[in-house]
Formats: C-alpha cells, structure tokens, sequence
C-alpha cells in the first residue's frame, strides 16, 4: 500500500455511511486515503493538530464532512493551503439546511468546494478529490475517463430496457384492442297474451 493521498473527516460516527460513498469513489479510482472522526467543536485541537500536519504527511486533499453547525470543513480550511472538500451532511432538524449553509457560506479568502447534500454530495466529494489529482497523475485521469465512459454506458442500457419495456406494454395494448368485443347478450322477450274473440284467458273455462 502506498502513502494516502486524500484524508477524510468527519465530526461524528454517525456520519460514517455517508462519509464511505466518498471512500467507495476513491477506491474505484485506485486512490489511497485515509478517515478520522474529528469535531470542529468538540476536539478542536485534534483538527488543529491533523490539518496543520496532513501535508507533511503526503495528503493532498482533505474531505470534510459534518451535520448540523458544519463548522468543520471551514476550519480545516482556515489551517491548510491544501484544497478542502466540504460534504453537508443533512443529519439535524432542519433537513441539512443549517449544514449546507455553514459549508458552502465561506468569507472570501478561505474557499471550501462544497458538495451536494448527504450520500450523493459525499460521492462527488471522492470524484471531485480523483479529479484534483488527476491534473498530475495520468494514471488517475485515464481511470476517470473510464469511470464517465461506464456511467454514460450505464445510462444508454437503462434507457433502452425502458424503450423495450415501453414497446413490449404499447405491443400488449394493441393486442387487446384487435380482439372482437364479445356480443352483448340479448334480453329475452316477455310473451304477451292477447284476448282473442270468443275465447278465454288461459285458466279460465267459458261460461257460455
């Protein structure tokens, strides 16, 4: 195994099944990476002490996911000149709102790239972190154009499984409207007795 390139944090162990789709990208790229728990509020020093090291330690990227106040991708920022990537974890009352803001509301001077919300945002965190250093690793670079490649493909497949599904439901409908509509039943007709001259009504003698 060689040395991580990209360290992921994250301020809770809650935070773990999102945090991992970011580690999954990583991996399909080939990337080494590294993951810690630390809280911007609640362990500051040991987000201190990681960002103000993660350089010399090979890092090249840093991913920084947190809920509710998400203070923790701005303060690693704020510590570093190494390229932050902020995922807002929607984890609090508010749905993810509070989160997104405190990520993304950065003062000018301290960027933080931030990403969509939840597991899709934590994704392209890992694609976004593959694309930063595929400026300088080709190998990397060939491997994500793969990846677009396979993605594109994914999407034509599944396009034409609903072109088919769609003929096949349209195909089905035409047969049932060539079929003969069964004929309607007809009601039998009610005999009426009509009186004849000189006779009598059915159960009754003459009395003539």
């Amino acid at each position: 195994m060689g040395k991580p390139l990209v360290g992921i944090l994250m301020g809770s162990d809650s935070d773990l099944p999102i945090m991992q789709e970011a580690a999954a990208m990583l991996q399909e790229f080939g990337i080494e990476y590294e993951m810690t728990i630390a809280s911007a509020h609640r362990t500051p020093k040991k987000v201190l002490e990681y960002t103000t090291t993660a350089e010399k330690r090979g890092l090249k990227v840093l991913i920084a996911g947190a809920g509710w106040a998400a203070h923790l991708a701005g303060v690693v920022a704020s510590h570093t000149t190494l390229p932050v990537i902020g995922v807002p974890i929607d984890s609090s009352p508010l749905k993810g709102l509070d989160s997104l803001l405190a990520t993304a509301q950065m003062p000018g001077g301290v960027p933080v790239a931030t990403m969509s919300l939840g597991k899709g945002g934590a994704k392209n965190a890992g694609v976004f972190a593959a694309q930063i250093l595929a400026v300088s690793d080709v190998k990397i670079a060939n491997r994500i154009k793969v990846f677009k490649v396979e993605m594109e493909r994914d999407v034509e497949d599944k396009a034409k499984r609903l072109i088919a599904l769609s003929t096949a439901v349209a195909s089905q409908k035409e047969v049932f409207a060539a079929e003969p509509a069964a004929p309607a039943k007809k009601k039998p007709r009610r005999r009426r007795w009509k009186k004849k001259t000189g006779s009598s009504a059915p159960g009754q003698e003459s009395t003539s």
